[in-house]
């Protein structure tokens, strides 16, 4: 286990990170002529470089190459992302420090600048630019830096789109995991939290799932995902390594306060998360939402799914970290024990937005299963967790907030207007 006092960051002397003044990088939802994306791309590009160099830690005054007593530095990969940059606001609300290294592929650059503005002092945050599959360049990061646990959450994680590009997601999921892994390895790092996902289950014969029901992927996302585990547990039983892997349910919701949000990229729209497509149905951007699949067997016909907020996911990551023991392995479902339908779900959406989202039913979505739901029970007894926002419509009412104040996603923000 991690000594508790290692969480406690000690103050320090101020020192300056790249705030990006005056630049808003991220997800825009219009979508820009190829002269206008071959710029954009050449500025990230150029950005990025820069950021790298002054964020890695060069220079001997910086807190991040060396172990420092009662601080736990935790690197995040895929920090920049919707759950990774959700799990980094809450470690450095924690009082840890955190490195995030992450590629921007599916990640937003806007979403690290609001953590740097929230967290500005010396030795708190670090970003670095890297792709997880340059064995190189981990390797460099993990030499230079000196970090005590990973939470590794990069991937590619969409169900539909694993089944057009099953390729890129064996190699992004699980040749990825064992390029961090070896680093791990090489310099020392003895805790991993591994974000893994219900999907590694397939399409069970009972319900709830519990962590000993057996794994039946039946998509590449989820099989990908299974042969990073098993990548994991392998190595696992020849070291001293703590780990713990999380298979969690469908993820909803932002950050309570507002600083955090979902900004997926537009052209993965339709791809991505029931909720993304609900607010954009709402905001106008899409002329309707579709459901895929109404004649399963289920009470209404439409999948069901256990929905957890992405708060309470948080918490389990970070309450994992703490009980993570050495030559241990812990492997918890994460999620409410509770599923509901689509249409549940949809309907949920129309009254957090209060706008009457028009439905359009399709045939059913390659790789898509009837119905998932967990049996937290492993979790609560073992970690102490319980999801706490289990309200749907709070939890979207909650996302849409941030939505309609961020309808281009990081790259803007509309004014709240005084009540």
């Amino acid at each position: 286990m991690l000594p508790s006092s290692r969480n406690r960051l000690q103050p320090r002397a101020n020192r300056p990170f790249w705030t990006f003044s005056g630049m808003d990088y991220g997800d825009s939802r219009r979508k820009p002529h190829l002269f206008g994306k071959v710029i954009l791309a050449a500025i990230l590009t150029v950005l990025c470089i820069l950021i790298l160099k002054q964020s890695s830690g060069y220079g001997s005054s910086s807190p991040f190459p060396g172990h420092e007593d009662g601080v736990t530095h935790v690197l995040v990969t895929g920090g920049a992302g919707y759950i990774g940059s959700h799990a980094a606001l809450r470690l450095l609300m924690d009082n840890y420090r955190v490195t995030i290294v992450d590629n921007l592929s599916r990640g937003n650059l806007g979403a690290v600048k609001v953590l740097q503005q929230q967290f500005p002092e010396s030795g708190r945050l670090q970003f670095i630019y890297a792709d997880l599959g340059d064995g190189k360049a981990v390797k460099k990061i993990f030499s230079e830096n000196a970090f005590d646990a990973v939470m590794h959450f990069a991937a590619v994680a969409y169900v539909g789109e694993s089944t057009l590009d099953p390729l890129r997601y064996y190699h992004n999921i699980t040749s990825n995991t064992l390029v961090v892994l070896e680093a791990m390895a090489a310099y020392g790092v003895k805790t991993l939290i591994y974000s893994s996902t219900c999907a590694t289950y397939g399409e069970p014969d009972k319900m709830p799932i519990k962590e000993d029901t057996p794994q039946a992927p039946i998509n590449p996302y989820g099989k990908a995902k299974k042969m990073a585990e098993d990548i994991i547990l392998d190595y696992s039983k020849k070291s001293d390594m703590a780990v713990m892997i999380l298979r969690y349910f469908n993820v909803i919701g932002s950050d309570p306060e507002g600083r955090l949000g979902e900004a997926p990229r537009p052209e993965l729209r339709e791809h991505g998360r029931i909720s993304g497509a609900c607010f954009d149905a709402a905001l106008g951007i899409i002329p309707h939402l579709k459901v895929a699949g109404t004649d399963y067997q289920t009470e209404d016909g439409t999948c069901v799914r256990d929905y957890i907020d992405v708060t309470d996911l948080v918490d389990a990551h970070v309450k994992a970290l703490a009980k993570a023991t050495p030559g241990n392995v812990g492997i918890y479902n994460v999620g409410t024990g509770k599923g509901r339908s689509v249409k549940e779900f949809v309907e949920a959406c129309k009254k957090a937005t209060g706008v009457n989202i028009d439905v359009k039913y399709l045939a059913r979505r390659p790789g898509d299963y009837a119905e998932v739901y967990s049996d937290p029970l492993k979790i609560r007894r073992e970690l102490n967790w319980t999801a706490q926002y289990t309200d749907l419509q709070e939890s979207l009412t909650i996302a849409w907030n941030w939505q309609k104040l961020h309808p281009n996603g990081y790259g803007s923000r509309v004014m709240a207007m005084d009540a």
